[in-house]
């Protein structure tokens, strides 16, 4: 059995962990709530966006744009993969990679873009090729990040570098559920954007022409749609991690509570034999 002095180290090291776990999860608190802020203005942007390039396709005929064409043989496919930079957050990563392996085809050619450090140690232990690796964003993406990333993407699409480009993220639906869900960024799937109102069908006429007017806003609405991702994933990390940090709080709140316990009796049992030898010694006097 451990020592009166060893079980209290063990309760003033627990204790000092507590504290620090519970200083996470109030960081994590602050961040996430500045985090959804964020996210919430960018989702309306993206929605107005959608209505735009929904309209343009409604009322256009024969639209001859790279970024609608699907293609019949798809023979590569890029994956925009958002994990975080550092760990504390219980199963977020893992489930993101999960959706990974899960939805690869390893019969196509595929390449990734990492947005994560955890993201990119993981492609380099399985050898699956990393075309870009970006890190230190995960927590607090900026618009900017976003945008040199997607052009970079856009350009290589245009290329014919990819056929098809997926992005797989965490969805936040509350504290306590998040979903990683894979969305086909590229090519745009018009039919599963909201419908523009009848009344207004008519009355857009977009100039030069609307292939000209598509091609501007869907690079843009590309880089919105992966800012939107990549702060939704971050109010997702902090709500992982806010969660693994609680937890972590309360069992060592159970620890320390099982090893007070242990150094009571632990005390009791040695002021027990003292009393006890106290007692033989005196009764050997007598």
């Amino acid at each position: 059995m451990a020592s009166i002095r060893d079980i209290k180290g063990r309760i003033k090291s627990i204790k000092s962990t507590q504290q620090i776990t519970k200083a996470m999860k109030l960081v994590s608190s602050v961040k996430l709530q500045k985090e959804r802020d964020r996210f919430e203005k960018n989702k309306f942007y993206v929605d107005k966006m959608k209505h735009m390039i929904a309209s343009i396709a409604e009322n256009s005929q024969n639209l001859n744009s790279i970024y609608l064409n699907e293609s019949t043989h798809v023979k590569k496919i890029g994956y925009i993969v958002i994990t975080s930079d550092r760990g504390l957050c219980g199963g977020y990563n893992q489930n993101v990679l999960k959706e990974v392996m899960k939805v690869r085809n390893q019969n196509i050619d595929e390449t990734y873009f990492a947005l994560g450090r955890k993201g990119k140690a993981f492609f380099q232990r399985n050898n699956m090729q990393i075309s870009e690796s970006h890190s230190g964003i995960s927590e607090q993406p900026a618009y900017e990040d976003a945008r040199r990333i997607g052009e970079h993407i856009i350009t290589k699409y245009a290329d014919g570098e990819f056929d098809e480009v997926k992005l797989i993220y965490t969805v936040f639906h509350s504290m306590m559920s998040q979903e990683v869900v894979t969305f086909d960024l590229l090519p745009v799937n018009v039919d599963n954007f909201e419908k523009t109102e009848q009344k207004y069908k008519q009355e857009l006429n977009f100039e030069p022409s609307d292939d000209v007017v598509l091609d501007y806003l869907i690079p843009k609405y590309m880089n919105s749609v992966l800012y939107g991702a990549m702060i939704e994933a971050s109010v997702c990390e902090e709500a992982a991690r806010m969660t693994s940090m609680d937890n972590a709080t309360k069992n060592a709140g159970d620890i320390i509570d099982d090893l007070t316990l242990i150094f009571n009796r632990a005390r009791q049992a040695a002021i027990t034999k003292e009393i006890t030898e106290i007692v033989s010694g005196a009764n050997a006097l007598a």
